[in-house]
């Protein structure tokens, strides 16, 4: 049975990279490839890669385990499996290389593939927060900064500045992408002395075949910050999503209720109300993303490796990569199922827009008084005093500035009941939304 929920609960697609025959294969897909190396290069014949090759489709990972059960040596585990299934050239295989040139290799090509799967989410996620910010940019609702109410703004602006980070988040894959994508085939120390003053060509056609770079230096490791820059990348994500899903929550709030995740006919709030309608997606994405970030200081700590490599990085590498990405596609696809059927209230987002009686438009009827000759400190004061006494008093704030012979001298009444449209007082944010989302 299962412990991690990671294998169940949360579990995606993605989980198929990670699986441990999945490693096998790659590694397996490693050693091919660095046995066809040495045939071009006539270090071995090319009978010798070929059986090789066809011999890789045939280990099995129990026989893998098994020896490692004997030797406590998982990759020699599956250098052993591999040559054992040799007819005639199983002495050539893993020819000159060390553990971690097929390790860091074949870790490589997963990291890649495993990027290449985010990134279809990411892109759906950045496709919903578009049709999203077109489609409300118009839609006007209170903004809240230190949770108090502001000024108007729209639901368009929200989606738009999600829509733009999360492009950032698309170029910063594509930079950790570029910069995951080595391996190496250097050798013990990194010095290459096993492939007899052929180490660049081998490396050189090794990568070639694999699809990726080769690391222009390395020691025994490709270096950890490379596989930091990874991680990194995926906890930002991960904290966009939990910032998405914290202000998903936070409006879904029932004295707030602007909008909601969706919510199924037979679905359950709590065990005990019957009432309840609780954010639990957003709360769940909230949680994992902790998760996520967390892993980045593994990440780091993995980067100062003593003299020419140790182990410390090996067994909680175990970990941080597959948790880290599984997560994040995990938090991917329920922020992408969230967005999709997201619910909006509009009786709620005009209520709450009025909700203050006006007094959210002080800042338009100070730079409207200031425009009148009158002082912006001495504006601003005034405005200050008068929403406090709207508040005291129980008045809309329009009632407050109207009985204000300081505010009528200078605007007229009419002029000044024309600035309490709180739905003109957008500025510029149908461009600002279109701008973001590439419309003009």
């Amino acid at each position: 049975m299962a412990v991690v929920p990671i294998e169940t609960r949360y579990k995606t697609e993605m989980n198929a990279l990670f699986e441990e025959d999945a490693k096998l294969r790659s590694w397996l897909e490693v050693e091919v490839a660095l046995a066809y190396a040495h045939a071009k290069l006539g270090n071995i014949p090319l009978e010798a890669a070929q059986e090789i090759e066809q011999a890789s489709k045939k280990v099995e990972l129990a026989r893998v385990v098994e020896m490692e059960n004997e030797i406590h040596h998982d990759l020699m585990a599956m250098v052993n499996a591999l040559s054992e299934k040799c007819k005639k050239y199983g002495g050539y295989v893993h020819f000159g290389a060390t553990s971690y040139d097929i390790e860091d290799t074949a870790t490589a090509l997963t990291l890649k593939r495993a990027i290449g799967m985010i990134r279809k989410r990411l892109v759906a996620t950045s496709d919903l927060l578009k049709q999203h910010a077109a489609s409300r940019k118009g839609m006007v609702c209170i903004a809240r900064t230190h949770g108090q109410h502001a000024v108007p703004t729209t639901y368009g602006m929200k989606f738009a500045l999600w829509f733009c980070e999360v492009e950032r988040h698309l170029e910063r894959l594509s930079q950790a992408e570029e910069m995951i994508s080595v391996g190496k085939m250097s050798g013990a120390a990194g010095t290459m002395a096993t492939f007899q003053g052929k180490g660049y060509e081998i490396q050189e056609l090794v990568m070639k075949e694999l699809g990726i770079r080769a690391a222009k230096t390395t020691n025994q490791v490709v270096q950890r910050d490379r596989h930091a820059q990874v991680v990194f990348t995926l906890a930002l994500i991960a904290a966009t999503l939990e910032k998405i899903a914290k202000e998903i929550r936070n409006l879904q709030r029932t004295e707030i209720m602007e909008i909601s995740e969706p919510f199924s006919t037979k679905q359950v709030g709590s065990s005990t109300m019957p009432q309840k309608k609780n954010p639990h997606r957003s709360e769940r994405i909230c949680s994992l993303a902790r998760l996520v970030k967390a892993n980045v200081v593994v990440a780091l700590e993995n980067i100062p490796l003593e003299h020419e490599r140790d182990l410390t990085n090996s067994a909680n590498e175990r970990f941080i990569f597959a948790e880290s990405f599984i997560l994040t596609d995990y938090m991917l696809r329920e922020e992408n199922a969230i967005l999709a059927g997201l619910q909006f209230y509009p009786e709620n987002i005009e209520r709450n827009l009025e909700l203050t009686g006006g007094a959210v438009l002080a800042e338009r009827v100070m730079i409207a008084l200031t425009n009148k000759g009158f002082g912006r400190q001495e504006a601003h004061e005034l405005m200050r005093m008068c929403s406090i006494e709207a508040t005291r008093d129980k008045k809309k704030f329009l009632q407050v500035l109207l009985a204000h012979p300081e505010v009528t001298r200078l605007i007229p009444k009419d002029e000044l009941e024309k600035l309490f449209n709180l739905k003109n007082y957008i500025g510029e944010s149908s461009e600002i939304v279109e701008r973001a989302i590439g419309k003009v």
